[in-house]
């Protein structure tokens, strides 16, 4: 019978796998049988008597009768003394290795046994389906330790190096189902303190080793191997016990990835504290929010005709005017003309874009080259609705090519208009977890603008009705993305002309200092079109 050995495709082992010239294949890191197409056995991972190696023709019978004999000898080429080959049942017969296998009931009855043969083939006889662990008899009550490695020969080698006091297990098939033997005695392995697992230095190993870690939690700790020791039985052969013994205690606590020490914050804690990009253009907002920083979302909601848009193009001048950066406007609501007029009219003192409008053509040109001076500002051309994920990545592409650090959504009512999600709710959502996503991976400042829902009772909004976090549509994911979430408020139906000119900003979510509450009020000069903070108890 011919064969050649490959490595395996499910469990990784080098040249673990023989191809036999039937066209079957039988690897022996994890015990996989693939049938050929003139075979009729059925594929398992679990083969109790592996028939088609003919250089074997031991039965279970004749090996348990062996392993209960008391002739058991140091097996000297791995550096294994007798005591323990006999405590493991491991017994060297015409260059066979049989390593016994018991039943994991408090009876420990031998059940079978794998067999390393001298080309390396490892066929099993008797019930390998009722066998335990490798070793897991020896230890019925549990302990402080636990040790588990990932090959017979590890395991002597193990116990032996750490003074065969301490019980040391092997799983039955090797890295590729490391997890799956270890899940089956789960509940016997809870019984030790702390799980130590030593498997090899290999990726298959090191893969698996994270998994049965993982798999028991804050009790498990993996072994790190020295270089060029690959698992216990090189650290023995090679006389390095002491070393291995050494690695043995100083087993790291696994750590799932992401999971840091607040100790490890220490030099970043020791950085300066990054300042506001810029602060607003109303001192009393300042004083509760300490301005607009980097890796913000700040989430503006108002109702209709209550000047969020104004409010707005006062916060992209401060903007302009404070930050060294590129802004990126997103304005849905409105063209792009009129929203350059409209920052115009901030510079000129007067309002721009209205046909009654007068200005001389000095005035427009020194507006625009105020707001168009280097050409920080990018703006999306657009016509009506945009979907979310064309705002998604237009904003990504102004953040990471066109290097803006501000950029503003106005507003998300209209991307989830365009949307096929039926409820808006979930649209909004599903938007605002993308949006705060594309915060944490450019670390822009991104203010998003949205309506409000019409409140229950009470005055609406139009009318001076007092905003709060419920009413901001999609208010789940609002309150729980956003740094800073503030409501707009303003009479405007007011008989007094001065009053209907009055917003109110009303800071409902603040999670950079925890400060909420209403700010001084703003007002709107209908001839400037400028909008200037007022206190609010003389204004009102």
């Amino acid at each position: 019978m011919t064969q050649n050995h490959q490595s395996c495709p499910d469990c990784g082992h080098h040249k673990c796998m023989t191809i036999f010239d039937t066209g079957a294949t039988k690897c022996f890191g994890c015990d996989k049988y693939t049938k050929s197409s003139n075979d009729v056995v059925d594929c398992t991972h679990e083969p109790s008597k592996p028939t088609n190696i003919t250089s074997y023709d031991n039965t279970f019978n004749d090996i348990a009768t062996l392993l209960g004999s008391s002739d058991y000898k140091a097996i000297t080429d791995r550096g294994i003394t007798s005591a323990t080959a006999k405590t493991y049942s491991t017994l060297v017969t015409s260059g066979k290795t049989h390593f016994g296998y018991y039943s994991p009931d408090e009876a420990a009855t031998p059940v079978a046994c794998k067999t390393r043969l001298p080309n390396k083939q490892f066929p099993i006889s008797g019930e390998w389906k009722e066998a335990g662990l490798f070793g897991q008899h020896l230890f019925p009550k549990g302990g402080l330790f636990l040790t588990i490695v990932e090959g017979e020969f590890d395991a002597l080698a193990a116990y032996q190096m750490t003074g065969s006091k301490y019980p040391v297990v092997s799983v039955k098939n090797g890295a590729g189902s490391a997890l799956k033997d270890c899940k089956e005695h789960a509940l016997w392995i809870d019984t030790f303190e702390t799980i130590v697992v030593a498997f090899d230095a290999d990726e298959p190993g090191q893969k698996a080793a994270k998994e049965v870690a993982a798999h028991f939690g804050g009790k498990s700790k993996i072994v790190k191997h020295l270089k060029g020791c690959k698992d216990a039985c090189d650290y023995l052969k090679d006389g390095m016990s002491q070393e291995f013994k050494a690695r043995w205690w100083a087993a790291e606590d696994y750590v799932p990835a992401g999971i840091i020490k607040l100790s490890d914050l220490w030099d970043e804690l020791k950085k300066p504290k990054v300042p506001a990009l810029f602060t607003y253009p109303f001192p009393d907002l300042n004083k509760l929010t300490y301005g607009v920083r980097l890796g913000e979302m700040v989430t503006i909601g108002a109702g209709t005709g209550v000047g969020k848009i104004q409010f707005i193009k006062e916060v992209v001048k401060s903007a302009l005017d404070q930050a060294d950066c590129n802004i990126g406007l997103l304005s849905l609501e409105e063209g792009n003309p009129v929203t350059a007029e409209g920052l115009m009219s901030l510079y000129a003192n007067k309002i721009l874009h209205q046909p009654d409008s007068k200005y001389t053509e000095e005035e427009y040109y020194s507006a625009y080259q105020a707001v168009s001076k280097d050409d920080r500002i990018y703006m999306l051309q657009h016509w009506g609705s945009a979907s979310g994920d064309d705002i998604v990545s237009h904003i990504r592409y102004m953040a990471k090519s066109l290097g803006c650090k501000l950029i503003v959504l106005d507003h998300v009512s209209i991307v989830v208009s365009a949307q096929i999600e039926k409820d808006e709710r979930k649209a909004i959502d599903a938007l605002m977890t993308r949006l705060r996503m594309l915060v944490e991976e450019t670390g822009i400042a991104l203010i998003c603008v949205t309506h409000l829902n019409r409140p229950s009772s009470g005055k609406p909004h139009e009318e001076g009705g007092q905003t709060s976090l419920v009413q901001f549509r999609g208010s789940g994911s609002i309150a729980q993305l956003s740094n800073i979430a503030i409501g707009l408020e303003r009479n405007g139906q007011a008989e007094d002309p001065y009053e209907r000119n009055l917003t109110v900003p009303r800071i409902l979510k603040n999670r950079f200092v925890g400060l909420t509450g209403a700010c001084n009020s703003v007002h709107y000069d209908n001839v400037t079109g400028r909008m200037t903070e007022r206190n609010l108890d003389e204004a009102l």
